[in-house]
């Protein structure tokens, strides 16, 4: 006998419901066996347990199932000596599983015995018998998978229903789509919304504006998801889904169904040709595209920084967006949405430069390289981003180094966290480097406010910006002296009077509190070429700070 009992814990699962609410189902007769085994081996101190771990209707082929979590953490707990089933298959069917559960009974000295294989793991025999018994488990299930999915590639030929997220417009009857027309009628408007604008942002804003949203959810756990503003992705999904011109879709190809069409073919191809084309022309884009960041910007939430421009009085103005941002979308946690494209990418560079030259890496591996690779361990200009042409020297230099360096770089409030590598190579090690920025971050120019006898007039602000600014500033100030005057209450008001936006207001508003002796360079038209209205709004109260965030010299 034994010197204390050994507590065995019972476990059985069936991977199907059916059946499970008679009297005597599988799940009974697996405990049934394991008990009888279990008192067989009553002189050797086995006991059973009270707790039953009993998994009916899931799969072997994971361990997310409540009851052997459930025995898990009594083997944690030490609770448990040996766990008994009634084969090997319904603890789990997969050997990667396998080992993690073979390895927390090692830790625990917990022993692992089947009533129907014969077999102990406290043992190396039991060890290999178990492997090969489970490698046949695993190939069962496999044969079935690949079963299940002939069976399912073959359904969707003959155009039936075969499950999956119901399309918006549709409902399931008897395992058929059957049209929902109140809902059919949106995905309709849709399709027309999109070949009239041509852009699926102007979709998406057209729609928010009627309060149309997506369909509500129950998922399987209960929880209810749906009843939001359609975003950018579901909806281009929806323009190219070929369910709504009655065909069912398999792995990239379609074949006739059973439902009925809710688009006209003829309107769904011409929504299939404008998006292939926007596709191909934002892919062109792209390519010749001045963004040095793109795919590389993030902000302090983890969102992307996509970007975008703005044209205004015929000049281009480069920024990078959050998604949310760009899709309307709700903001998340960051209050990092809109940069100024060159002050980042200017600041990036300069960092990558830095880190560059610290290194003193101008080593062979740069020699071996072809000439035109070489090229790019030259210093960047400053400012590459505000070369003329995309595609010129400093600017192609400028590409290869945030190929060859930069991992990603995220945006914070008050500073830019820059994840670089040692070299191109993938096994370079990476590196972080922190650089203070200040938003809204300006461009950052190394210029003095009066120009030296070496500079070129040509570099001075154009008299069309001068006199925008000069009116800015000048509406700026009679705004300010209305709101001190009481005669509007608060700048709300006041953008409800002049038709704009609250932030567009107290952006012009801010140009009311510049530094004097800045304004005097605006009027005489002594600030560099680029600084406007867009670029002296919203800077900081502090005077210094003004002409520090400006990267200008104060004069004396």
């Amino acid at each position: 006998m034994t010197s204390r009992p050994l507590r065995c814990a019972v476990y059985t699962r069936v991977s199907s419901d059916a059946g499970l609410e008679q009297d005597f189902n599988s799940l009974d007769a697996q405990r049934e066996s394991a008990e009888a085994y279990i008192k067989s081996q009553a002189h050797e101190g086995w006991r059973m347990v009270r707790d039953r771990f009993d998994d009916g209707g899931f799969s072997g082929g994971s361990m997310e199932r409540p009851a052997l979590q459930k025995l898990l953490d009594h083997i944690r707990q030490r609770r448990i000596d040996i766990v008994v089933v009634y084969k090997v298959d319904r603890l789990t069917r997969a050997l990667a599983d396998f080992a993690k559960l073979v390895e927390l009974f090692d830790t625990h000295k917990v022993s692992f015995v089947s009533v129907t294989q014969a077999f102990n793991t406290t043992n190396s025999m039991g060890r290999l018998t178990l492997n090969v018994l489970l490698s046949f488990a695993q190939f069962e299930r496999e044969v079935t998978s690949e079963r299940i999915r002939d069976k399912i590639a073959a359904s969707k030929r003959k155009g039936m229903w075969m499950g999956g997220v119901v399309p918006h417009g549709y409902r399931v009857v008897e395992r058929k789509l059957h049209i929902v027309e109140a809902e059919a009628a949106e995905v309709r408007q849709i399709f027309d919304l999109y070949l009239a604008h041509g852009s699926i942002r102007a979709v998406q804003r057209e729609l928010r504006a009627q309060g149309v949203r997506t369909r509500k959810r129950a998922l399987a756990t209960g929880r209810v998801i749906g009843g939001i503003f359609f975003t950018n992705g579901p909806l281009d999904h929806m323009l190219r889904n070929r369910h709504y011109i009655g065909e069912i879709n398999h792995k990239g190809r379609s074949w006739p169904g059973e439902h009925a069409a809710i688009v006209d073919r003829a309107i769904f191809d011409q929504v299939q040709e404008k998006l292939v084309g926007k596709r191909r022309a934002r892919v062109a884009n792209h390519e010749k595209s001045r963004a040095l960041l793109l795919g590389r910007l993030f902000n302090d939430a983890g969102e992307r920084m996509t970007p975008t421009y703005a044209v205004k009085n015929g000049v281009r103005y480069r920024y990078y967006i959050s998604v949310s941002a760009m899709q309307s979308r709700a903001r998340t946690s960051s209050s990092v949405h809109r940069v100024h494209a060159e002050s980042i990418e200017t600041a990036v560079i300069d960092a990558l430069q830095d880190a560059r030259r610290a290194q003193g890496e101008m080593d062979g591996r740069r020699c071996a390289r072809s000439a035109d690779r070489t090229d790019a361990t030259k210093d960047i200009p400053h400012n590459p981003t505000t070369l003329p042409h995309p595609g010129s020297d400093a600017t192609r230099r400028a590409r290869i180094l945030v190929d060859e360096r930069l991992a990603r770089a995220v945006v914070h409030p008050d500073h830019i966290e820059i994840v670089w590598r040692d070299g191109a190579e993938a096994a370079s090690s990476a590196r972080t480097t922190i650089v203070p920025w200040i938003r809204p971050s300006l461009t950052r120019r190394r210029e003095i406010l009066e120009p030296t006898a070496a500079s070129s007039p040509g570099r001075l602000m154009e008299a069309d910006e001068r006199d925008r600014l000069i009116r800015a500033i000048a509406l700026a100030r009679k705004w300010l002296g209305e709101l001190i005057a009481g005669a509007i209450p608060d700048p709300a008001a006041l953008a409800a009077r002049e038709h704009k936006s609250e932030r567009s207001i107290r952006m012009t508003l801010s140009l009311a509190f510049l530094d004097p002796a800045l304004i005097a360079a605006a009027v005489d038209g002594r600030l560099p070429r680029g600084y406007g209205v867009s670029r002296l709004v919203d800077l900081p109260p502090a005077f210094d700070d003004q002409w520090r965030a400006l990267g200008l010299a104060r004069p004396a």
